[in-house]
């Protein structure tokens, strides 16, 4: 059987109901679902009529079907003199994992990131998600144990 093909694209404003599905999914994934926020109006608004956007997206498209997103923003100003990108959300719908899709967005990202020059890629990962972490070892990425993440809610 003939895998489908995977197209991994920069979303469109017409793609924000199912790159919204996708976050949903994630934040049920990573158990903040209570917490999740975001509406497909918010997704429209914030990533496709603000100018500038408050993120970025990548998609991978399967027969325009939305199997992945791969959520990102800039930050700017770094000590280094040249920007970072940072990955917010990485989602694979669970039926069509096992596929490199992942895979396929992080090389889209790392390719945006030179595009624009930037000096790093950013994320985080929950500590019992232990699969992503193989994954991004996997993809040459480090765990920087140099900085402690903190958050103060208001």
């Amino acid at each position: 059987m003939d895998k489908t093909k995977i197209i991994i694209r920069k979303a469109v404003e017409e793609d924000s109901e199912k790159v919204w599905i996708m976050m949903k999914d994630l934040a049920v994934f990573e158990r903040y679902i209570d917490s999740f926020a975001i509406t497909p109006q918010i997704v429209k608004e914030s990533g496709f009529t603000k100018n500038p956007p408050d993120f970025h997206c990548f998609v991978a498209d399967s027969n325009q079907q939305i199997v992945g997103i791969l959520v990102y923003y800039f930050l700017p100003y770094t000590a280094q003199n040249k920007p970072v990108l940072y990955m917010k959300e990485l989602y694979v719908d669970e039926s069509h994992r096992g596929q490199k899709i992942g895979e396929q967005l992080m090389n889209a990202l790392r390719e945006e990131a030179k595009l624009y020059n930037c000096v790093q890629i950013k994320w985080s990962v929950a500590s019992w998600n232990g699969a992503g972490q193989k994954f991004y070892e996997r993809l040459g990425a480090r765990e920087n144990r140099d900085w402690l993440n903190f958050e103060w809610n208001t």
